[in-house]
């Protein structure tokens, strides 16, 4: 693949340069059941019918009154139309803030107003739900992708050209307080590109042939900064989903020409679960890109499907600048293994350290540090917290991103994910990692899903909780209970084992299909009063080891 093209300067005139070079290509691309319910007029997009869309879109924006300064949130789905209105307002210099559909008015009035949006672009369907918050707050409101724009509020303030214009305004996913806005400029969506661009085998992109299936949300980095930066640099198509479909996902693979995809969370583990078929090897899926499988269902998936699927790790706020993948051969297939920072793309660099600071030896947990590599640690990375200057601070304490992730570092360099540093159970001084108990909870037979946390407990301050969803056919009863916890037992220390496990019928999700622990608060706080929760403290004391006498 060949780098960044010279003099490009924002993700708009990237469009434009490869519209240029190949006009016939598809740019988007949707399967034909999902254009028909969206009534596309086509289920493929090229190059030149997007660029021409955007520019005329762009003088739109103009002529309303739009341009550098301004934030404009959108509320358009996983549509074209998102792409469309993100690279025209890229265009004339403004800013986009996408909205997850999924917020209720409290959330999307915070958006509006932290963000101080100028307009919203909704869907002619979305409108609605917009609306009374938009107008309680004053903020104009266009009732359709195609809708006329009313003029701003307040004229363009103005600001940085170029590389440093912000380009969009994200919301990270919290699980406590506000989300925080992360200001990302077109050096940052820019650097995604060039990222994906330096990728070798077997993510190496190939000029003008790749279509990656995209399941996730535009109003994540992955979406809109990964993916489509990768495909916008490299000549290929998005091939947009409005969700994650497990039953109709390789049959729209083989439908679309899907050549590579993106995923997170559970969708290997679901896909694993759909019965065996012949698309299980008729598509032209290369490699599957992403974070989260299971470490037990690693192999199993590339077996069956016939495909290479890498993990990895990536922030938000790194952008392309510190995304690791594991993609060396012999890859570490099954131990959440992240890569190391030696690889392709932008140069960086990468610590593990204590809660002091100080650097810990190679295989002991510790708290993951990163930064560019150069005179500019920062460089591509997100432009910091919009309205938070003590939480950008905190982020780059002592000169690295401090990324809340507990690693450890093997002595060849790869890094290990092992938990977030907060998803820490600390029972009687010792501190368990949820990941590794769920890893073990996981392979179990019949376990479908599975998110372990904290629950206070009087005597040993926390106890494990393992939330479960048993697989079909497995009664949620005390039997199946002290068999799981029989099956942890046996793998680990005694005080890993669940202290309590609760069955549910369906685990509560984010957009991008990450467990949302937040939505499984009630239940710590109060295991007693779910009817299927059953407590296993009396049963683990009982296998504690007893002292030598």
């Amino acid at each position: 693949m060949t780098p960044l093209p010279p003099g490009i300067d924002t993700v708009a005139a990237l469009l434009f340069d490869t519209a240029r070079k190949l006009p016939d290509n598809d740019l988007f691309a949707v399967p034909r059941w999902l254009a028909e319910t969206w009534r596309l007029p086509r289920a493929a997009i090229s190059y030149r019918a997007v660029a021409e869309t955007v520019a005329a879109l762009a003088a739109r924006y103009r002529a309303a009154g739009y341009g550098p300064g301004h934030r404009v949130a959108l509320l358009l789905e996983n549509r074209p139309d998102h792409f469309f209105h993100f690279l025209a307002l890229n265009a004339a210099g403004a800013g986009m803030v996408p909205l997850n559909p999924d917020y209720g008015a409290d959330e999307m009035r915070y958006a509006l107003e932290h963000s101080e949006s100028a307009l919203v672009v909704a869907l002619a369907e979305r409108a609605a739900q917009v609306a009374p918050v938009a107008a309680a707050l004053g903020v104009p409101l266009a009732p359709g992708a195609d809708a006329a724009l009313p003029p701003p509020r307040r004229a363009a303030p103005g600001g940085p050209a170029g590389l440093a214009a912000e380009a969009a305004l994200l919301y990270t996913s919290g699980t406590t307080g506000r989300p925080k806005g992360c200001m990302l400029s077109n050096e940052y969506f820019l650097g995604w590109g060039e990222w994906y661009a330096a990728q070798q085998a077997p993510l190496q992109l190939r000029w003008g042939r790749e279509r990656l299936l995209q399941p996730l949300p535009t109003f994540h980095t992955n979406a809109t900064g990964n993916s489509f930066m990768g495909m916008l640099i490299s000549g290929g198509a998005q091939i947009i989903l409005d969700r994650f479909h497990p039953r109709s996902w390789w049959q729209d693979a083989v439908d679309t020409g899907a050549t590579c995809f993106h995923y997170l969370g559970v969708m290997p583990a679901m896909l694993l679960n759909l019965p065996p078929s012949p698309l299980d090897r008729a598509h032209a899926v290369r490699f599957g890109m992403g974070g989260g499988v299971h470490a037990s269902h690693h192999a199993a998936f590339e077996r069956r499907f016939g495909l290479v699927l890498t993990n990895g790790w990536a922030m938000t706020e790194t952008g392309g600048s510190a995304t690791l993948v594991d993609w060396e051969e012999p890859r570490r297939i099954g131990l959440h293994c992240m890569g190391r920072a030696n690889r392709p793309g932008p140069p960086m660099e990468a610590r593990v350290v204590d809660d002091a600071g100080g650097d810990v030896p190679a295989g002991t947990p510790g708290n993951f540090l990163v930064r560019a590599k150069g005179p500019n640690p920062k460089r591509r990375f997100f432009s910091g917290y919009l309205k938070d200057e003590a939480a950008t601070a905190a982020a780059w304490k002592g000169g690295w991103l401090n990324t809340g992730d507990i690693v450890r570092q093997d002595a060849d360099g790869y890094f290990y994910f092992m938990d977030r540093k907060k998803a820490i159970v600390r029972r009687s001084g010792e501190n368990i990692a949820c990941a590794e108990v769920e890893q073990v909870v996981a392979e179990h037979p019949a376990v479908g899903e599975v998110s372990v946390l904290a629950v206070r407990d009087e005597i040993r301050e926390e106890e494990v909780m393992a939330v479960i969803v048993p697989r079909p056919g497995r009664a949620p009863d005390a039997a199946l209970a002290n068999a799981i916890f029989e099956h942890c037992r046996a793998r680990f220390a005694y005080y890993k084992a669940p202290g309590y496990i609760a069955f549910l019928s369906e685990m509560p999700t984010t957009a991008t299909q990450k467990i949302r622990k937040a939505d499984l608060g009630d239940l710590a706080e109060n295991p007693a009063r779910h009817p299927n929760c059953f407590d296993l403290r009396a049963l683990k004391q009982q296998t504690k080891p007893r002292p030598n006498a």
